[in-house]
């Protein structure tokens, strides 16, 4: 197991290597030079023709760095990445680790919630519909979810928010960002409420499609455990149903539950974009896309090394617990 768990770390290094490689050569050839984007607000195309004006331009290029051919710029890059320097962004000069531990906690706070929410709620209603299979509960609960799956997440925050946002019909819940105004100054139980109140709508929209989809997964699972010939000789020596469902069939078909671990981590950093622009949010989701929309380099390319990171920690550590529940996995 020790031999597997080095051989798995190991293997994370050049893949590392290779996805930061790719997105950085993507980056830098989408259209837009960031050197012009950090002076164009307010300016006319002719403006920017204008030999002062290019003479700026190409200063901000030998700042930036962009001067460099792109394979100088990528072991430039990684050079700093190895000491934990993301740099500066080229929009307003700030250290980007700086920018993102501003953001992070906000991030946490909606991804920690709703992933907590959907696993807590999933797996039971996951077990129940495969134990109920083919009943009219089974029926509409799927029925039910089904229809979840398929809302768009925009969609469902532009609904939520006209109905019970202050729109034309409820005004139940805020709309804008996770505090109201002044909520520094309240005692701390006012806070958690006025917090937790803020929190209802961009949860939901982040929890519902999680939800869905992995209650389905658990509940096909399951019904796959149950054809097993284990479970006929558990049944067979009388064993109560609840022993049979939770002690042999639930432990089996977690295994690749377990798979999905990987996406935890880069989804908990990643944040949401589209929630957090609907919502005013001002998490790591629209610090990305906002870097995206000014060609901001070394903003972009910290959030992608960081997710990148985290997804390949996320299936070393998936890897790691299915070796543990099913010794007969080898690498």
């Amino acid at each position: 197991m020790i031999n597997y768990f080095f051989q798995r770390l190991f293997f994370l290094i050049p893949t590392f290597i290779g996805i930061t490689l790719i997105t950085f050569i993507i980056v830098h050839f989408v259209p837009g030079d960031p050197a012009v984007l950090a002076i164009r607000k307010g300016m006319s195309n002719d403006s920017l023709r204008d030999p002062l004006t290019a003479e700026i331009i190409e200063q901000n290029r030998k700042l930036f760095g962009l001067d460099k051919p792109i394979h100088i710029q990528y072991f430039l890059w990684f050079k700093r990445l190895l000491l934990f320097d993301f740099g500066n962004s080229y929009k307003d000069n700030q250290p980007v680790i700086k920018k993102i531990k501003e953001r992070l906690p906000v991030t946490l706070q909606l991804n920690i919630i709703s992933i907590f929410l959907i696993y807590l709620f999933s797996i039971p209603l996951g077990v129940f519909n495969a134990v109920k299979y083919n009943s009219l509960s089974d029926k509409l609960i799927t029925l039910f979810l089904f229809m979840l799956y398929s809302l768009p997440t925009f969609w469902v925050a532009t609904m939520l928010i006209l109905y019970l946002g202050g729109g034309d019909y409820l005004n139940l819940f805020p709309i804008y960002g996770l505090s109201s105004e002044g909520a520094e100054n309240l005692n701390f139980f006012n806070w958690l409420i006025d917090r937790l109140w803020h929190l209802v709508l961009p949860v939901f929209c982040l929890t519902y499609g999680g939800f869905a989809y992995l209650s389905r997964y658990v509940k096909s699972n399951i019904l796959e455990v149950l054809k097993l010939d284990f479970i006929r000789t558990a049944r067979a020596k009388g064993l109560p149903e609840k022993f049979v469902i939770f002690k042999h069939t639930l432990k089996n078909s977690l295994i690749p539950v377990i798979v999905l671990v990987a996406n935890i981590f880069p989804a908990l950093f990643g944040g949401s974009v589209i929630i957090e622009q609907i919502f005013s949010i001002n998490g790591l989701g629209k610090l990305s896309f906002d870097a995206i929309l000014a060609r901001d380099y070394p903003v972009i390319m910290a959030m992608a090394s960081i997710s990148a990171f985290l997804t390949l920690i996320g299936i070393l550590i998936s890897d790691f617990l299915m070796v543990l529940i099913d010794p007969r996995i080898k690498f």
